[in-house]
Formats: structure tokens, C-alpha cells, sequence
């Protein structure tokens, strides 16, 4: 895809991988809505960057149907989705799992995901073009002890990327998924504070690279799934 005077929309774009992912398309050129659920640091982020913003969570279904509004009120067309929200949560050994908890981390990491989805795909079903960015997690590929709630959240984002693949191949929509390793952002912080990377450590721009990377490719082709690691964090 060629991104200069293209529209996008990033969820959770006021800071971490949204926010620098949304950054790069802009320097590319392109219109970008960012969404958050901070007003006002979602507000402050978008006027730094010349993003348009969305107060929007993505786990209610109302608000889902909203930004997409909001969106086609101000740009009048969409061509990408970078789907970034994403929560932690409910780390504990399967003897211990809260349901709560795991629906909490469902709610955003499955089912908005997949709302979000579902209204881009029918959008770019009648254009006949457009792109799909689910970002999941190494989580994605692999099991870890106490992960069952994050770690499946991400498997299940993973299956529906596979399943929209087949959907929308038809239609010339790609639909990609890229699983970063551990970046430091402020994702898992109380605070929400972002935390500043090691020089061996990935940092939200490494992410935000490949996903521009992989929507630039000619549209006669497309990267299904990407990983991204620290070459050497150790």
C-alpha cells in the first residue's frame, strides 16, 4: 500500500506501540485516528502528533460503532486498522484463575478486536481494498506459567486473524499479525508511565517499523504473520 494521503485508524494510540505506529504513518503521509480511553492524554498525544482523536474503549460495543463514525465523519473513507488495544491481566496458575479477570482481558484483547474488525471488513469489503493489523504477542506462539488469561487472549486473536485472512483474501485485504516480544511501554504499569528501554531491549518503534513495513508491500502480496525479538536482550 502506498500510505501518503491514505486514512488510518489506530487503537490505543495515545502512547506504547499505537502511538508510535500512528507516528510513522504520519510521516509517511498518511491521516490517522488515534482512540484511547484517557481524554485528556489521548487529547494531548494527538495534537503533538497531528492525529485525529477518538475517545473510545474498545470493549463496548456502543463506542466501537462510535468511532467508526467519528472516523468516517472527519476522513469519509478508511484504508487501514491497526488493531493495537490490549490489556494484561489475571496472571495466575490455572488453579487460581478469577473468570472476572479473564473476561476483563477478553473483553478488550478478543472481543473488541474482533468488533473493531468486523466493522473495517465490512468497509473494505465494498471498496475493495484496505488492510488489517491485529497486534498480538510472542504470547501468541508460546505458553508461560500464570499466563492463561493473556497468553489465550492472544492464541485467540491469532485464530481470528487466520479466520479473517480467508474472509477477506478475496476482497484484496490483507490481514496481518505481528506478535511482539517484550517492549518496553507502559503496558502492565499501574501508573501507566512508560518505561525507557535498555539499549538491548525492543522499544515501541522496532514494532511500529515492521507493522509500516509489512502494509507498504505491494498489494499483489502480504506478510500473513510477523515476530519481532531483541537481537540479543541478555
Amino acid at each position: 500500500m502506498q500510505l501518503k494521503n491514505t486514512n488510518h485508524l489506530v487503537t490505543g494510540g495515545s502512547s506504547g506501540i499505537g502511538k508510535a505506529a500512528a507516528q510513522f504513518l504520519i510521516e509517511k503521509g498518511a491521516c490517522v485516528a488515534i482512540t484511547g480511553r484517557d481524554n485528556e492524554k489521548l487529547g494531548r498525544v494527538a495534537e503533538e502528533m497531528g492525529a485525529f482523536a477518538i475517545r473510545a474503549d474498545v470493549a463496548e460495543p456502543d463506542q466501537v460503532q462510535r468511532t467508526f463514525d467519528e472516523f468516517l465523519a472527519k476522513f469519509g473513507r478508511l484504508d487501514g486498522l491497526v488493531n493495537n488495544a490490549g490489556i494484561g491481566g489475571g496472571h495466575a496458575p490455572i488453579d487460581e484463575l478469577d473468570i472476572d479477570a479473564m473476561r476483563r482481558v477478553y473483553d478488550v484483547n478478543v472481543f473488541g478486536a474482533a468488533m473493531m474488525g468486523q466493522y473495517a471488513a465490512a468497509l473494505f469489503k465494498e471498496q475493495n481494498s484496505g488492510c488489517i493489523v491485529n497486534i498480538a504477542s510472542t504470547a501468541a506462539l508460546k505458553g508461560y506459567g500464570k499466563g492463561t488469561v493473556y497468553s489465550s487472549s492472544k492464541w485467540a486473536l491469532r485464530g481470528m486473524t487466520q479466520c479473517w485472512q480467508a474472509d477477506l483474501r478475496p476482497h484484496n485485504v490483507p490481514v496481518i499479525l505481528v506478535n511482539p516480544s517484550e517492549v518496553a511501554t507502559a503496558f502492565g504499569a499501574e501508573d501507566r508511565a512508560e518505561r525507557i528501554a535498555a539499549d538491548n531491549k525492543l522499544r515501541s518503534e522496532e514494532i511500529a517499523h515492521a507493522i509500516v513495513a509489512a502494509m507498504e508491500m505491494d498489494p499483489r502480496g502480504f506478510i500473513p504473520e510477523l515476530a519481532v525479538f531483541a537481537t540479543n536482550p541478555w
